[in-house]
């Protein structure tokens, strides 16, 4: 087989198996989420309650300061 036709089957192949891949690939688009989930609904977030007083461990400062050396 002469290498211009190989060269052309590889392209032709090429291009086929790349707008396979386009035609295939299904990436979500921009939606209305009131639409689907119903007008009106917007669940609201639980709110985190601080329970204790997190202070910082002076020794992992010191640890990633020694580290950074």
């Amino acid at each position: 087989m002469k290498l211009e036709i190989t060269r052309g089957l590889f392209l032709v192949g090429a291009l086929g198996i790349a707008s396979l891949a386009l035609t295939v690939w299904e990436q979500p688009g921009p939606k209305i989420l009131g639409a689907e989930i119903g007008a009106g609904h917007c669940p609201v977030p639980r709110v985190a309650k601080v329970e204790q007083v997190v202070k910082p461990s002076h020794d992992l400062l010191l640890f990633m300061f020694g580290m950074t050396q």
